[in-house]
């Protein structure tokens, strides 16, 4: 029996893509083993977002080496894009693809394991043009699953090298979309998380079908499903349309992840984002308008090439007016490859630390300015897990549908479950709350297990 070990790093289609890769190896017959564990086979999934994305993925792969330098290394994902060539010149490598064609890798096993000759199986992403399936039925998490329907983004701007890792645009055939859904939705999750690259420009690339519309036919086609959640969707692209399908879905959660990264007209413009400041703040309004009570979390990058102090205050203002619940902060760092390293007025280090930390303590403020509106309210959560600070107690931990974190006391049968409980004193980084029923046709399932362990025992 052969064994596979993985390791993922970087971002959730990263983490989605591994599981894919896995259900390949899984059909083949592999056993997945932990990755400090001696394995015959061991596949890094690599991240390029930042230059210490690859240097962290070097140091990985290096440590597979060390581990079983009789194992196949496989290097996948955006840094085996991007720099094929620097991966290859690590001694112990033997396959590498990129973030395409990872189908073709247990092929590339076999050839290898005859002629004992590295293989560069890194092809031009840019020439992409069709959404490469990659099915995922089940997840290890079992409380959400991800579903990738997109891949690539045509943005361009000027401190990512994300396009040149994922290549442009392309939407998966929402038929695909749709049937995959059901499976997760029969394997017994409730709620899913619609990812991608770029995840709120699916269907840019389609003829006469978009976003809106594969919201509706989730929401009338998947049966059993509770809960669909957006990774994260552009200003650009929250359309009217997609804002009357939110204002009347039934599915659709109250949160959305919306990139700011800037809240000042003259850093989009060097950030070179499609959007002004007084459009992104009309898409809140109207967003707002139609979800009461919409959690928006977003991401802001601090100390852009350039960014003058008046600069961040604008963002540092927007973002407290307009009441953002919860920020990623990334203070800005230089991807060599990107306009933006080569721009002149880089901001000293010192700067760039002191406004990412004026935003976090913001961010924490209007968090719990956001949860204290909930106080007292009663909200769906799914468990997911044991609350780690106190493993001896019966306290749970899971999301409301506004991305609320909650603990209050449960059991381990109503993991994966949509139950309600009672926000009794709201906070950040998590609520506590009080359980008090779980909702009808989740409760036939807990009382047939509950049935069956009796007769079990």
């Amino acid at each position: 029996m052969s064994t596979v070990a993985f390791h993922t790093l970087g971002c959730k289609v990263n983490h989605y893509e591994t599981e894919a890769i896995w259900q390949l190896f899984k059909a083949e017959g592999y056993d997945r083993v932990e990755y400090e564990q001696t394995a015959d086979v061991y596949v890094i999934n690599t991240c390029t977002v930042t230059n210490t994305g690859d240097k962290k993925s070097r140091q990985v792969i290096r440590r597979a080496i060390r581990k079983n330098p009789d194992a196949v290394i496989c290097v996948t994902g955006c840094y085996a894009q991007t720099s094929p060539a620097e991966i290859m010149a690590i001694p112990g490598v033997d396959i590498v693809v990129g973030t395409q064609d990872r189908v073709k890798m247990l092929e590339y096993i076999e050839q290898y394991k005859q002629e004992r000759q590295p293989i560069n199986g890194v092809g031009n992403i840019m020439k992409s043009r069709v959404y490469e399936e990659l099915d995922v039925p089940a997840f290890t998490d079992r409380t959400r699953a991800s579903l990738k329907i997109q891949e690539g983004c045509n943005n361009f701007c000027t401190f990512c090298i994300i396009p040149w890792a994922r290549g442009l645009m392309r939407s998966r055939d929402p038929k695909e979309v749709v049937k995959q859904a059901q499976q997760l939705v029969d394997a017994g999750y409730k709620e899913i998380v619609l990812t991608g690259i770029h995840t709120g420009g699916y269907g840019e690339d389609l003829k006469d079908y978009n976003l809106a519309m594969l919201l509706r036919d989730l929401e009338e086609q998947v049966k059993g499903l509770k809960r669909i959640r957006i990774s994260s969707i552009e200003a650009s692209q929250i359309t009217d349309e997609v804002i009357e399908v939110l204002r009347n879905s039934k599915m659709v959660v109250r949160h959305l992840h919306i990139p700011l990264q800037s809240g000042s007209d003259t850093v989009l413009k060097r950030m070179r984002r499609k959007y002004s400041m007084e459009f992104f703040a009309e898409r809140l309004t109207r967003l707002k308008e139609a979800l009461p009570g919409l959690a928006v979390t977003s991401d802001v990058i601090v100390g852009f090439p350039g960014e003058t102090e008046e600069e961040f205050m604008e963002t540092y203002n927007f973002i407290k007016e307009h009441k953002f619940s919860e920020l990623h902060v990334f203070p800005y760092s230089k991807r060599t490859g990107t306009p933006a390293a080569r721009m002149e007025d880089q901001i000293d280090e010192e700067v760039k630390n002191e406004r990412v930390h004026r935003l976090i303590s913001l961010s924490d403020q209007l968090a719990k300015e956001y949860a204290s509106i909930f106080e007292n309210e009663v909200l769906e959560v799914i468990p997911e897990e044991k609350f780690k600070e106190e493993p001896n107690s019966n306290l749970y931990v899971g999301y409301t549908d506004n991305y609320l974190k909650v603990v209050f006391e449960a059991s381990e049968e109503m993991v994966g479950k949509l139950v309600r409980v009672k926000i009794t004193k709201a906070g950040y980084p998590y609520n506590e709350g009080q359980f008090l029923r779980v909702l009808e046709d989740d409760l036939t399932s807990i009382n047939e297990r509950i049935e069956d362990v009796k007769l079990s025992s």
